[in-house]
Parts: structure tokens; C-alpha cells; sequence
């Protein structure tokens, strides 16, 4: 029972999440304050991804370029597959699920791979982590370009979500330049930031429950709590629970009727049923009005508990595995 426990137990970042919502429930910013607040957000959004493409070894980029065929697998199943899944839940549009929280089921199906758990998770599992490196940061990147473009074609105007080319410029503005001046900096920087791994993490945890704050806050003042049954919070958790309990068993399925190595569907599994609540929240900040951000990355947040929860099981079970 301890065992079991220590497995379903949630952990402190996402204590610190379930605190952020409580509290901008509670005292959410208004006026000059939230704007102030606004603000520093997007600075903290762009150092974030400054960070995360000072961190990218180039090494590993060119390394795992040469493994084309478990890329185009994982992309195929981070941007084709989650959005095909996510279409089954519409009918519970409007009956089970509020068309806001419906969109953020969409938004998370949309969304790319999360890096650094991926590439975690794969070294956990003893899988090919030069390639999960690779992949998740190429699927993060494309992100920045498919994400928007797919939640247009999947969900159109709906939402508040803005025009998909006017978003894209955005994301690039706040996301993707950052990033590339980041890996540009590489050859000064990587040594210190290699130093300051430890500390450097909660900065990626800080600027999300900043975004978190400052979309919940807004969200609740304009009515969240009041305009959400909780049978529609129940039910985004049931389908967060049932969209990775059908995409991993189906993925691990292609990657064997692909005939890949376990090393290559480890990271396949992994790499190709994660999605990122780190890139998924900035972007969702660009992407949607402010108004129904907060319910938006409700099922991003959900999502990301159970992955690793689930994931951290199936890593451990692949360790064990014997290897000739």
C-alpha cells in the first residue's frame, strides 16, 4: 500500500499547481495589478524558452537527426493521432463538458511533446535517449507552428481562439525567438547553465504557475467556478485518464507492427504520449482571450498529473525487463 501510494502521491510541483488555482481563486489580481502582472509573465515566459534552447545540446540534435523514421512516428502520434482521439469527445460538447473545457481537451490533443520528462523517462526505462532528445525538442518546436493551425482546422473561431497566422506570429515573437537566441548563446552560456541545472527548474516551474495565477484569476473573475458544473470537471479528468489509456497501448502497438527495437519504442512510447504543460500554458496564453484561458488549461493541467503517474509505472516496468 505505501508502494502504491508513493506512486499516485501528487508532487510538490503539482501541489504547488492545485495552491496556485486555490489562491487566484481566492485573490485574484484586478485592475493596474494584473495588468503589472501580466507583464512580468510574458518576461518570464520568454527566459523560460531562452533557457530551454540554451539547455539543448547540438550534439544530440545532429545525432538523433540520422533516426528519421522514429521521428515521423512520434510526430505522427504527438499531431495526428491525440487530435483523431480528440474529436471522439465532442458529442459530450454542451452536455457533459462546457464548451470551454471541450476547446482545452482539443488545445491538449493539439499540443507537442513535454521535453524534459520525456527524455526522463526514457532514461528511466533504459531507452534510446539520444533520440527522445531529438524528438521531443523537434516536436516543441514544431509546436510553435501546429499547434495553432491544428486547433483552427479542429475547433475554428470558437473560444476566443485567435486568428491562427496572427497567433503563430505571436508564439514566434514570445517563444520560438527566444529559444533560437538561447541555442545561439550555447557555445558562452551551456557550462553555467549546466551549473545552475538545479535552480534553473524552478524557474520552468515558476513562470508556469505565474501563467497559471494569471489566467485563473482572470478566469474566476469573469465566473469560472459559477459557469463549471463539477460533473464537468470530474469528466475532463475521466478523459484525461481514458486519452492516455488508449494512446499508449496504441502507440507501443505501432511501434511494434514497425518492427522497431525496445530501446526505439521506449522512446517512442514515451516521447509520443506526453504532452508539455510547460510549452501547452504559454502557448495557450497567446492563443485564447483571456477570459477563458483558466478553463482551457484545466484538462493540460489534469493530463499532465496522470502521465506522470502513469508513466512513471510502465518506465519502471521496462527497466526490469531483461535485455540480450
Amino acid at each position: 500500500m505505501t508502494r502504491w501510494w508513493s506512486r499516485l502521491r501528487p508532487d510538490n510541483f503539482t501541489l504547488a499547481l492545485l495552491g496556485t488555482v486555490l489562491l487566484a481563486s481566492l485573490l485574484p489580481m484586478k485592475g493596474a495589478a494584473a495588468l503589472v502582472l501580466d507583464d512580468v509573465t510574458n518576461i518570464a515566459i520568454a527566459l523560460l524558452f531562452f533557457l530551454h534552447g540554451a539547455r539543448l545540446p547540438r550534439e544530440a540534435v545532429i545525432g538523433g537527426l540520422t533516426h528519421w523514421r522514429l521521428h515521423l512516428v512520434i510526430l505522427a502520434c504527438t499531431f495526428v493521432l491525440f487530435p483523431l482521439l480528440g474529436l471522439l469527445f465532442h458529442p459530450l460538447s454542451g452536455w457533459l463538458l462546457t464548451p470551454e473545457l471541450y476547446l482545452g481537451v482539443l488545445f491538449l490533443c493539439t499540443l507537442p511533446s513535454t521535453v524534459q520528462s520525456s527524455i526522463a523517462f526514457t532514461s528511466m526505462a533504459r531507452g534510446n535517449v539520444p533520440a527522445a532528445v531529438c524528438s521531443a525538442s523537434l516536436s516543441s518546436i514544431l509546436g510553435v507552428f501546429l499547434t495553432p493551425l491544428l486547433l483552427t482546422v479542429l475547433a475554428g473561431t470558437q473560444g476566443g481562439l485567435h486568428d491562427p497566422l496572427q497567433a503563430i506570429g505571436g508564439i514566434m515573437l514570445q517563444l520560438l525567438v527566444p529559444f533560437v537566441a538561447g541555442h545561439l548563446l550555447r557555445p558562452w552560456i551551456a557550462r553555467w547553465v549546466e551549473r545552475q541545472r538545479a535552480l534553473l527548474r524552478y524557474t520552468d516551474q515558476g513562470t508556469i504557475l505565474l501563467v497559471v495565477y494569471s489566467a485563473f484569476g482572470e478566469a474566476v473573475t469573469e465566473g469560472l467556478w459559477s459557469k463549471t458544473p463539477l460533473l464537468s470537471l470530474l469528466t475532463v479528468a475521466v478523459i484525461a485518464a481514458v486519452l492516455l489509456g488508449i494512446a499508449m497501448p496504441l502507440i507501443t502497438l505501432i511501434a511494434r507492427r514497425l518492427h522497431f527495437n525496445r530501446e526505439d519504442e521506449i522512446a517512442i512510447v514515451f516521447c509520443g504520449s506526453k504532452k508539455s504543460l510547460a510549452t501547452g500554458v504559454p502557448i495557450a496564453k497567446v492563443l485564447f482571450a483571456s477570459g477563458s484561458l483558466g478553463a482551457i488549461v484545466l484538462p493540460v493541467m489534469i493530463y499532465h498529473q496522470i502521465q506522470l503517474i502513469v508513466c512513471g509505472i510502465i518506465a519502471q516496468r521496462y527497466a526490469k525487463e531483461p535485455r540480450s
